[in-house]
Order: structure tokens, then sequence, then C-alpha cells
């Protein structure tokens, strides 16, 4: 989309496509690095970055919401399956392989989320729910699952992590059949209830500038 943009635009939306992809991996490896390592990073200078983001917790801010809006995004485009437990397979696939959760996760009490995010979190809870509705009137999806669990399945892929990539995916892909095949229905009842609206609030709680 930049090579539409003229000069100084098309430089500016380079930059910031670098400086993006560059903070995800910085902040995935450490949340608590400095944002000169983006910069290093992204190969652009420390002024270029602060014109776009003038401070880290601005940074990680669109990071996740970026994240959230991706989570979005996957899932109003398995809502178009439709069989719904294909729908909701679909989901949780394309989520692990963009790497979407873990570094919502990793970013969670880094930064002071303001109410622009809202919308989107009231999105995301309510694709969550479609999802798991059409795919227990699929008959496929076990009755006791419940759309919060959806969070424990991605958090399970987004812990294994390796100094690999490659085999960072192969492994979370393995998680994920495996989690997935214990949704099914006809299996033993699971233990305790799903997690409570707000159970994971506390994390977003901001711990001050890190």
């Amino acid at each position: 989309m930049s090579e539409s943009l003229p000069g100084r635009k098309a430089q500016a939306a380079r930059n910031d496509g670098l400086i993006l992809d560059a903070a995800r991996a910085v902040f995935l490896a450490d949340p608590g690095a400095p944002i000169s390592a983006v910069a290093e990073r992204a190969g652009v200078g420390i002024s270029a970055l602060y014109r776009r983001y003038p401070s880290k917790e601005v940074l990680l801010r669109t990071l996740c919401y970026e994240g959230l809006r991706k989570y979005c995004t996957l899932g109003s485009a398995a809502l178009e399956v439709p069989d719904g437990w294909a729908g909701l397979v679909r989901f949780l696939e394309s989520v692990v392989d963009a790497d979407v959760h873990s570094l919502t996760v990793r970013l969670a009490g880094a930064f002071a989320p303001d109410e622009s995010i809202l919308p989107d979190v009231r999105r995301a809870g309510e694709i969550a729910a479609s999802l798991v509705r059409r795919a227990h009137e699929s008959g496929r999806l076990r009755a006791d699952v419940g759309a919060s669990d959806l969070s424990l399945v991605l958090e399970a892929c987004s812990a294994v992590a390796l100094p690999d990539p490659v085999r960072t995916v192969e492994l979370r892909r393995r998680t994920l059949a495996l989690l997935i095949a214990g949704m099914e229905s006809g299996g033993p009842e699971l233990p305790g209830p799903p997690p409570a609206p707000g159970e994971f609030a506390g994390r977003w709680e901001y711990r001050g500038k890190r």
C-alpha cells in the first residue's frame, strides 16, 4: 500500500511497518526491553520512532490493540464457515498460527488501556460466543465448553515457545490438535467451571512504566 503514497508518506508508512514488526519481536521476547531496542531492530532512527510513537506505552498499546483487532478479523472470517464446528476449529487454528494471543498475554499490565478499545473488546466477546454457540448447534462441541474456555485453549498454545520458531509452530499446532480433540462431544466431564467473566481482568492492571 505504501507504493501508492507520495514521497515522505510512503517512507513513513514503510517505517511504521518496520517499527511494528520489530516491536512484536522485541516485546514478545522481553516486554521490559527499552524502546531503543525496537528502533535498532527496525533499522530506523530513534527520532523516527518517537515521531510515530511518543512513548513505549503508546507503542505497547498499539501492538495490543492491533492484536485484538486481528482476533476479531479472524473470528469474523470463521463465522462465515457454514459448519459451526469447522468454523470454531478454523478460528482457533488461525489465531494460533497468527500468534495473536501470546503477544496480548505478554503485554498485559504493561500499559494503561483506554476506552477506545472497549468496542473491540465487546466485539471479541460476541464473536467468541457466536463461534461456541454455532459449534454447540453442530453437535460436535461438548456441552460443558463455554466461550471463556477459548482463552484457556489459546493461552495453553501460546505458552509453547522454543528458540526454534519452526519447532514452536509445530508444537503449538500439536498442542491445539490435542486440545481440540478434548473439546469434542463424548468425553468425561470437565473439572470445575469455565473461567468466570472478569476472572483474568487483574492481569490488565497497569503496573507502571517498565
